[in-house]
Formats: C-alpha cells, structure tokens, sequence
C-alpha cells in the first residue's frame, strides 16, 4: 500500500490542483486505514468538485471512522442529497441506512 501512496503522492508535488489525483491519494490512505490522512486529500477533491458524490460519502466515512458522528452525518445529509440530485439510487439508500445508524 505504501508503494501506492507513494505514486499519488508524487502526482501531488506535479499536479497539485488536480482532484482526481487527490482522491485517489485519499483512496490510497482510506484503503490502509489513514482516515485523517484520507479525509485531508478527500476535501482538497472536493473543494474542487464540490458536486462529486462519492467523495462526500467517503468523507463521511472518515469522519465516522474517526468518531466525528456530527461530521459524519452531515457529510452523508450532503451526499444523500447529492445522490437525489444526481440520480443515484444505491447511494441514497446507503445513505439513508447509514445516517439511521448515526441515530
């Protein structure tokens, strides 16, 4: 995995406004358990795309990870509304079921 986060780490030196390389760099660090390190490289992605879905989810998922409930379900409220907007029906429901757990 470090390998990996090495790669997307070096996109980052080249290409530092480039959100696909941030997210997949915050994949990267998500995939190895580095929730804060991901929800970092996550909100660069998506202040640049602030539309992009499943960023929003994963930063949600970060947050819960991290035990930040109010963060978490007001990023998965963000997505939620997001997959509506955008058509998404498997995502709203994952989010729907999730921001029930944070209940």
């Amino acid at each position: 995995m470090k390998d990996v986060i090495a790669k997307y780490e070096k996109l980052i030196v080249q290409y530092p406004d480039n959100e696909l390389a941030r997210f997949s760099l915050g994949k990267a660090h998500f995939d190895a358990g580095e929730n804060a390190l991901a929800r970092e490289q996550f909100q660069h992605a998506l202040n640049r795309k602030p539309d992009w879905m499943a960023v929003q989810i994963l930063i949600g998922k970060c947050e819960l990870a991290l035990g930040n409930r109010a963060a978490a379900k007001s990023a998965f409220e963000r997505a939620r509304q997001l997959a509506i907007e955008q058509n998404h029906e498997g995502p709203r429901e994952e989010m729907d079921q999730l921001l029930v757990e944070l209940v």
